[in-house]
């Protein structure tokens, strides 16, 4: 079964953030793919009295942000592939006026060389901290927000045309950091999550979506690729999660893979929703997307 959802309404343009928006945390990283966007059209949807809210592909966590903040859970956990990511939700939860104080000296850094130089440091030679700020920094200042790696592993999105971007949002970060504490941070694939996963919990799956076309394929955020097969295998851990006794709600592209997986045994819904990041500006106009639930 298919329901449309109605599109929500967009904020006015360079309209002035109220009380509440300024008080409550909101992603710090663009991500491909983030939901800041939908969240109005995500909100009616989520059920009351879930016992505990799992991400298995943390990504932005723009859900997690709203959804699982304010005491409505005690038990949070997100997890994530990308070591990268979680290393940098895990340091900014217990180190946060540090990475201010290491983005606030990227900030007064900032230029061409200094990016270059930034994005060829090797991830992996550097303590946590100094990683974390390192991805903040890169994502904040490289070409339209994209967080891109190669097939080594190696972030490699050119510097963008920002005339003075926001590099260091302390105030946000303290926000962030305050959300995160006793949220479990795990590096883990998402065929674990039934191990991670308890009947009761709500869980939002955001996995890379399936090409709607064959020029749309996303270089992955990862080394690898996801691909149909990863999609059929997440389909599998759907069903399982399903089986435990989760509250299921996953968001991907409107593609025959992708209903022909789910159709016969969820409730599938439509959503608008905007590209945000691509590299080509004619590609980011509305489309339609699935948001899949077991309830």
């Amino acid at each position: 079964m298919t329901v449309a959802i109605p599109r929500a309404p967009t904020a006015r343009k360079g309209a002035t953030p109220t009380g509440t928006d300024r008080q409550r945390p909101h992603p710090f990283l663009k991500w491909a793919g983030g939901k800041g966007q939908l969240l109005e059209q995500f909100l009616p949807l989520i059920p009351s009295g879930f016992r505990g809210y799992v991400e298995p592909f943390a990504g932005s966590a723009a859900v997690f942000f709203r959804v699982a903040n304010g005491g409505r859970t005690s038990r949070r956990l997100l997890a994530d592939s990308n070591q990268e990511l979680v290393n940098c939700y895990r340091v900014v939860r217990d180190q946060v006026e540090e990475v201010i104080r290491i983005l606030r000296n990227h900030q007064k850094l900032h230029g061409n060389d200094h990016y270059y130089e930034t994005r060829a440091v090797r991830p992996e030679t550097l303590p946590e901290v100094d990683r974390a700020a390192r991805m903040i920094y890169l994502n904040r200042t490289c070409y339209n927000g994209l967080y891109r790696v190669n097939s080594k592993g190696l972030f490699n999105v050119p510097i963008g045309r920002y005339v003075n971007p926001l590099i260091c949002d302390a105030a946000n970060l303290r926000l962030v950091s305050h959300a995160l504490r006793g949220c479990e941070l795990l590096d883990k694939p998402f065929e674990e999550a039934p191990e991670y996963c308890r009947g009761g919990d709500l869980v939002y799956l955001d996995p890379p979506y399936q090409p709607i076309s064959a020029t749309s394929k996303f270089t992955s955020y990862t080394a690898g690729q996801f691909t149909a097969e990863d999609q059929e295998r997440l389909a599998g851990v759907f069903a399982d999660l399903d089986r435990i006794g989760c509250l299921l709600m996953m968001s991907n592209s409107d593609s025959p893979l992708i209903r022909k997986l789910y159709r016969a045994r969820f409730r599938i819904r439509t959503v608008r929703a905007r590209r945000a990041i691509n590299s080509r500006s004619d590609r980011r106009g509305p489309i339609r997307e699935l948001l899949i639930c077991n309830y």
